[in-house]
């Protein structure tokens, strides 16, 4: 089982694969598990490394009061253990918000930059969906959450069924990652995730990152706008936007052959 000892805990982390570094970083809650399949198609061609992030799955920090700028600098930490002067990053929600922290703190790590249905911060009450704002207690604004009182369960219901488009998807993932994120990921890691959002804005910022820039985003995405990643794609020089029509939250799932045709063609040609 490997382990990093990176900022005082230990990562989970696991490389597959040879070649280029591509280090992929998945979304609020999810572990190294959620990028299996692309892992494996990834693998192909780049050495891929995925891990659980601070607080969740097999790595430790449960419980402790952190921030996305943590996250991102765990992940560096783990490129050191690693040996890994510079990767490829790839964040996916709020994977995307950690590799955006990547980019700017650190420029000389990041090869390639791929954000995929993410968003910039600063979230205006406006802009996000009812039902996400119900089961958080949110009247007026997301300050005055008190995250260790919102119930995950409900929380994760309403979070996968915002996320896929497709009644399959919903009705065979709500069980499992019902299960998964009390068993697995561990309710105090996604407690502390959702603690390390708020604060978090990259929009004055963007224009720092000198990484050649993916950013993708589902048409129909209701966990983050859309206009968030058209926002990001405007402030970071020469940014590539792919827009996925009908596209989901999840539609690196959803449609994932879509989504490695994306990213293979943007590491092999931009």
């Amino acid at each position: 089982m490997p382990k990093a000892n990176v900022n005082g805990i230990d990562i989970y982390y696991e490389v597959r694969g040879q070649g280029e570094p591509l280090i992929l970083i998945m979304g609020h809650g999810a572990g190294h598990s959620g990028w299996r399949f692309h892992a494996r198609a990834f693998k192909k061609y780049y050495k891929v490394i995925t891990f659980d992030n601070r607080g969740i799955g097999k790595s430790g920090g449960r419980g402790e009061t952190y921030t996305i700028r943590t996250i991102a600098d765990d992940t560096v930490g783990l490129m050191d253990h690693l040996g890994l002067d510079k990767a490829h990053v790839l964040g996916a929600s709020q994977g995307g918000m950690i590799a955006q922290e990547i980019a700017i703190n650190y420029p000389e790590r990041v090869g390639k930059l791929i954000l995929v249905s993410t968003t910039h911060g600063g979230w205006e009450v406006s802009e996000a969906h009812p039902d996400v704002l119900r089961v958080m207690g949110v009247k007026d604004s997301p300050d005055e959450v008190d995250f260790r009182s919102v119930d995950i369960g409900k929380w994760i219901g309403v979070l996968i069924s915002l996320s896929f488009n497709k009644r399959l998807y919903r009705m065979l993932l709500t069980p499992v990652a019902k299960v998964y994120m009390k068993w697995v990921a561990g309710v105090e890691g996604i407690i502390g995730q959702l603690e390390a959002s708020p604060e978090y804005d990259t929009r004055d910022r963007l224009h720092l990152i000198e990484a050649p820039t993916l950013v993708m985003t589902g048409t129909e995405d209701r966990i983050m706008p859309p206009q968030h990643s058209e926002v990001i794609a405007s402030r970071i020089p020469n940014a590539k936007l792919v827009k996925v029509e009908g596209g989901s939250h999840a539609f690196l799932v959803e449609m994932r052959g879509r989504f490695r045709q994306e990213v293979l063609g943007f590491l092999r040609d931009y």
